[in-house]
C-alpha cells in the first residue's frame, strides 16, 4: 500500500537528487530515507532506481513513479482543501447583497441567532444572486425586488428610500421632491462599493459627472466643505451629516425599493431572520 509521506519523500529525492539532502531537507535519518526507498520499490513491485557506490539514483520508471507521487500528492493536497472547505461553509452563513443598507440590520440579527455560526457578507452584481443562492454558492441573497423561483423563497425585509443632499442656494433645493432625471447633469459625490446604486445613478444621469470616493472620512470631509450634491438614504440618516444642506426625496420608483431576501426553501431557519428584522424595518 502506497503511503503520502513515502511518496513525498519519493518527490524531495527526485527534487534533492542525493539522499544526504533529502534527509537534511525532510529532517529524518538517512537510513530511514533509505529504508522508504526500498519499500517503495516493494510497493510498486519494479525497480525504481539505479544502485551505485554510495550513490541513489532514478531510473526511467522511477521517473515515472516520481510523477505519479506528485499527481497523488497534489490530489491529496486538493482533497484536503476541499474538505476544510466544506467545513468552513457548514459553520458559515455567506450573504451576497445588491447593496450594503440591507446588510447593516440583517448581519447582526443572523449573529444573533446564529452564535455558532461565521457570518460573511459580500457585494455581488444584482444579475448573478439568485443563481448563487440556488446552487448554494451563498446562503442567503439580497434583491430589491421579488422572485419567483420554485427553488427559493422569497421575504422582504426592509425598505430603502433615496433622498439627495442640496445646498440651500442649489435650483432644486425647493422641490418637495425630485427625480434623478432632474439631477441628470448634476456633478454629485459618490461612495463606491454602494452596490446597484451606482449602476443605477450612471444610468440615469448619464450627462453627470460623479466624484467617487472610497474613503468615508474623505467623502464626509468633501460632503462638509464642498457644495456637489449627494445621496443619503433612510437608513442611515445623520442629522450632523446633512447639517446645513436641504434634503430632497428621491421620487423615482427604482430609488425607493424594498428589499428581499432570498434563500432556499429547505434552508427554514432563516425565515424568523427576516421576520425579526422586517418587524422593524416596513
Amino acid at each position: 500500500m502506497l503511503n503520502l509521506y513515502e511518496l513525498e519523500q519519493l518527490a524531495t529525492f527526485a527534487r534533492c537528487g542525493t539522499l544526504s539532502r533529502t534527509a537534511e531537507e525532510l529532517h529524518i535519518s538517512q537510513p530511514t530515507l533509505t529504508r522508504t526507498m526500498q519499500h517503495l520499490e516493494e510497493a510498486f513491485g519494479v525497480p525504481l532506481f539505479v544502485h551505485g557506490k554510495n550513490r541513489l539514483a532514478l531510473n526511467d520508471t522511477g521517473r515515472k513513479a516520481v510523477d505519479c507521487a506528485n499527481a497523488l500528492l497534489s490530489e491529496a493536497e486538493r482533497a484536503v482543501l476541499q474538505v476544510r472547505q466544506f467545513d468552513a461553509r457548514l459553520r458559515t452563513i455567506l450573504v451576497e447583497s445588491c447593496a450594503p443598507a440591507p446588510l447593516w440590520s440583517l448581519l447582526p440579527a443572523l449573529s444573533e441567532l446564529f452564535p455558532d455560526r461565521t457570518i460573511s457578507s459580500r457585494l455581488t452584481e444584482l444579475p448573478l444572486i439568485l443563481g448563487r443562492v440556488r446552487d448554494r454558492t451563498c446562503e442567503i441573497g439580497i434583491l430589491p425586488y421579488p422572485v419567483a423561483d420554485e427553488a427559493v423563497a422569497c421575504l422582504p425585509f426592509v425598505r430603502e428610500e433615496l433622498s439627495v443632499c442640496l445646498p440651500p442656494d442649489h435650483a432644486l433645493a425647493g422641490c418637495p421632491s425630485v427625480t434623478l432625471e432632474q439631477l441628470n447633469g448634476y456633478n454629485c459625490l459618490l461612495k463606491s462599493d454602494i452596490g446597484f446604486w451606482s449602476d443605477l445613478c450612471r444610468e440615469k444621469m448619464p450627462a453627470s459627472r460623479f466624484l467617487v470616493q472610497t474613503a468615508e472620512f474623505e467623502f464626509r470631509e468633501l460632503a462638509r466643505t464642498s457644495t456637489l450634491p449627494y445621496f443619503v438614504t433612510n437608513l442611515a440618516l445623520e442629522e450632523d451629516f446633512v447639517k446645513g444642506r436641504t434634503v430632497v426625496p428621491v421620487s423615482d420608483r427604482e430609488a425607493n425599493v424594498t428589499f428581499h431576501m432570498i434563500f432556499r426553501k429547505e434552508a427554514e431557519e432563516y425565515r424568523k431572520v427576516a421576520r425579526r428584522v422586517a418587524s422593524d424595518r416596513i
